[in-house]
Parts: C-alpha cells; structure tokens; sequence
C-alpha cells in the first residue's frame, strides 16, 4: 500500500485532523477570552463540532466499530449543523 492508503487505514490521518480541530478551537477560544477578538465561540463551536463528529463517524468506520457508533455521530453532526444553520439564519 501506499503511504496515503495506510494513513487513511489506520485512522492516523483522522486522529491527525482531529487534533488539530482541538487546537484551533483551543487558540480561537483562548483569543477570544483574552483579547475579546475574533470570532466568538458561539459563532464558530457549532460547525466546528460538526465537521468534528463527521470525522469521529469515519473514524469508528476505519477502526471497524458496529453501525451505531458512526450513525450516532452522524446523526448529532446533522443536529449541530442545524444549530449552527438556525443561528445564522436571518429572516
């Protein structure tokens, strides 16, 4: 296999993606909380979670985990994109 194949087999590139979402949103809140800049939580947590929990259903796919686990995630992914969605809507 190649070299993209096994990081995408293993989960390695997931688990790398995933870390960094974790230190985006701990940099984005840490400004935030300091300097009261930049987007607020509020405004960015939602799809951050989203994109977030997609990467966690592929995740349990790769790693081999029964059905439910990644329907779970994808379902709650679809719920914080409808959160984030009614937040931004205007009328």
């Amino acid at each position: 296999m190649s070299m993209m194949s096994d990081l995408f087999a293993d989960g390695l590139l997931v688990d790398l993606i995933l870390g960094f979402l974790v230190l985006e949103a701990v940099g984005i809140i840490g400004y935030w909380v300091w300097r009261k800049r930049g987007i607020a939580p509020a405004d960015f947590l939602p799809g951050l979670c989203s994109g977030a929990l997609m990467l966690l259903a592929l995740r349990a796919v790769l790693s081999g985990a029964s059905w439910v686990l990644p329907s779970v995630c994808l379902m709650v992914a679809g719920l914080a994109h409808l959160v984030d969605v009614l937040r931004r809507w205007r009328s």
